[in-house]
């Protein structure tokens, strides 16, 4: 940040005059009007003589009556059947509930719309390492049917997997696509991995097709993939083919086919039906700790959750254009170009997000005209801190916001720069159901630092330990009945065993998320952090996300990260604070009190932190979240390698950092 940045850095702070949980924005009167929710609204009425006098009304028969909600979802939006379904809910037992038993169909014949669809655009993509390009649908059509065909001859069929280490280019999406047509499993990882988290990934799936790049640009780097690419091809046996995608000046190597050969043939365009629950992609966990998890995901429960989120909750609608920085590792890579299912057009965007600045993306949304910009809690309050002015454009009617909890000032911030018919909506789900629990819609109003409300079809709630429903204290976020999108397994788990532990070992036949909640009276709510990583000082508990709220608001704190180290004997333990200090400052007595006052006024006088570290950088997982669990399990004495895998996060030198603070106190303030 520039010096004059710096010493105007107080003037971007503006004491918000709305209290917490304070109405930033009513649905406006033509919030049922114009929407696709008002589309679907209006349907219930004429086809079903079902009417709702508001959005809770609407929500509370999703959840009573499952069966219902879900052939309204699927009539209304006319999935495509190749046989048709013998009822929709088979069994509601979690884990093991059975979706539209019967029904065979194919997610990609849904995205690649009908004849009419040929001239409108489907697809713009702009890049770091190679110039822009745009697709109609009927490009887009044209170009999976020729990746089918190649794939076909290499002889991938149903149930084979294609695994893909590539970018978020148009030639990923054209894989995906052409993979799902066959019936064919897919999973991807970005090239920012390293070739043994990759391995780690892969290996459990036993893939038969490689693609990949070679290297790329981030900003203005040239980055270098053939040792990482020669490694993965090394460390999965199962693979025959190797296809390598053109991308930058480095070449994949010897033996590897060509993109061009690939797609070089002519075929016919089919989709192979599949079961309900066939599995279309598998999605892995973090992996900080021993090998991911591998989520299978099937065709029909991710094609009707996203065609309900993307209609319902994101207001999408044919012609729009999406715009939602993330990679191919990511779960919103595939929420994001679902957007299709809409015939909207999607904005894919590979590179450094924040190179040449902060603007870089305000710039592309407005050049592309996009009716909605999805992005980050770290990126919009960076925006702030730094006071970023984004110019507004006309096309703009809503801001996603996922990966973390939004502070109340970041929803400050929005509405100062993009004013009332801007819609801001968080929403908050999971790569485990690939698809939102909780989040806003345009018959919503929105709610200062919280989520707006339970999503259609989502019978969510919080529990407390006794497994009770709490409302306006903090809980366990839990699904108390099954949605089509939840996992149909996870890959090789004999029994189960894994799937059953993740979810439902605290309250059997429940869905317990992780994620720390408080629902209020109204249905709104709070995510506080994830629950094994709640803050509990005397009684009094708090999600590390209000902490680093707190924090993180201070000018000189660039990034930072919470540990709260229990006592065994029933003390109060220690809780240790890390901060990434912004160029230029100094953890001081100044700032060490600032930073103490701060917490002890906002947040409780119990949450003073014991010690505060100065660490280089926070280290996170290469989706951006930081890494809670493994650092306190450093900080207990385990070695870094023991918990964290290298390849899985975006700098393992940060975490050397903290195992260097274990015997050593030098870098310690005391609070």
């Amino acid at each position: 940040m520039s010096d004059a940045a710096a010493a105007d850095v107080s003037t971007v702070h503006p004491v918000s005059p709305h209290a917490p949980g304070a109405v930033l924005r009513e649905p406006g009167p033509d919030a049922l009007a114009i929407t696709s929710l008002g589309r679907y609204v209006r349907w219930l009425a004429e086809e079903r003589g079902l009417e709702f006098v508001d959005h809770e009304a609407l929500w509370r028969w999703s959840v009573d009556d499952l069966e219902g909600f879900w052939a309204s979802v699927w009539d209304h939006f006319a999935v495509r059947a190749h046989t048709p379904y013998e009822r929709v809910l088979a069994s509601r037992e979690m884990p093991g509930a059975r979706w539209f038993p019967g029904a065979t169909l194919n997610y990609a014949e849904h995205m690649l719309g009908l004849e009419e669809d040929r001239d409108r655009t489907a697809v713009i993509a702009r890049s770091q390492t190679r110039g822009s390009s745009e697709l109609t649908f009927g490009e887009l059509r044209d170009q999976v049917a020729r990746a089918r065909e190649g794939l076909r001859r290499l002889g991938v069929g149903a149930g084979d997997r294609v695994v893909a280490y590539l970018p978020n280019i148009p030639e990923a999406l054209v894989a995906f696509l052409a993979t799902a047509s066959l019936g064919a499993v897919w999973a991807s990882c970005a090239p920012e991995f390293g070739a043994r988290s990759v391995v780690d990934r892969f290996a459990q799936i036993e893939p038969t097709v490689l693609l990949t790049v070679a290297g790329y640009t981030y900003g203005d780097k040239d980055i270098d993939k053939r040792d990482e690419v020669a490694a993965i091809r090394a460390g999965l046996p199962s693979v025959e083919h190797v296809v390598a995608v053109p991308y930058g000046p480095h070449a994949v190597g010897d033996g590897a086919r060509a993109w061009g050969e690939l797609v070089g043939g002519t075929g016919p365009l089919v989709f192979e039906p599949v079961p309900f629950d066939h599995p279309l992609y598998v999605l892995f966990s973090c992996g900080t700790t021993g090998l991911p998890k591998v989520i299978v995901h099937g065709h029909g429960g991710i094609l009707l959750e996203h065609l309900k989120l993307h209609a319902l909750n994101l207001d999408t609608r044919p012609g729009d254009r999406a715009l939602w920085f993330t990679t191919t590792a990511w779960a919103m890579w595939n929420i994001t170009v679902s957007a299709l299912l809409h015939r909207a057009a999607i904005v894919l965007l590979d590179g450094n997000p924040l190179w040449p600045d902060l603007d870089a993306q305000w710039r592309l949304a407005a050049e592309t005209g996009a009716t909605l910009m999805g992005t980050s809690p770290g990126f919009l309050m960076a925006c702030r801190k730094d006071g970023v002015r984004p110019a507004g454009w006309p096309q703009l009617r809503q801001i996603g916001i996922t990966g973390a909890p939004l502070p109340a000032e970041g929803f400050d911030w929005v509405y100062e720069r993009f004013g009332p018919d801007v819609l801001l909506n968080p929403i908050s789900g999971g790569t485990d159901v690939c698809s939102a629990f909780v989040g806003g819609g345009p018959w919503l109003p929105v709610y200062r630092g919280e989520l707006a409300a339970p999503c259609l079809g989502a019978d969510v709630t919080a529990f407390n330990a006794a497994g009770r429903e709490a409302v306006g204290e903090l809980g366990e976020l839990v699904v108390r009945a099954p949605m089509p999108s939840m996992p149909v397994r996870f890959w090789n788990d004999p029994g189960d065993a894994r799937y059953r532990s993740s979810y439902f070992e605290t309250f059997p036949g429940v869905w317990r998320h992780g994620d720390w909640v408080e629902f209020t009276g109204r249905g709104s709510c709070v995510i506080s952090g994830r629950s094994d990583a709640t803050l509990n000082r005397g009684g009094v508990r708090l999600g590390t996300a209000e902490f680093y709220a707190v924090v993180e608001e201070l000018p000189e704190i660039a990034d930072s990260l919470v540990v709260h180290l229990e006592d065994a004997g029933g003390g109060p333990g220690r809780l240790l604070l890390f901060v990434a200090l912004r160029d230029g400052t100094a953890l001081d007595d100044a700032l060490g009190g600032r930073i103490r006052d701060a917490l002890r006024s906002q947040l409780s006088p119990r949450h003073v932190p014991d010690a505060v570290h100065v660490v280089p950088a926070i280290p996170r997982t290469l989706t951006g979240k930081k890494l809670e669990t493994p650092i306190k399990q450093i900080l207990r004495g385990r070695a870094a390698a023991e918990v964290v895998s290298p390849d899985a996060v975006s700098d393992f030198a940060a975490v050397a950092a903290f195992a260097a603070l274990v015997p050593s106190r030098d870098a310690t303030r005391e609070g």
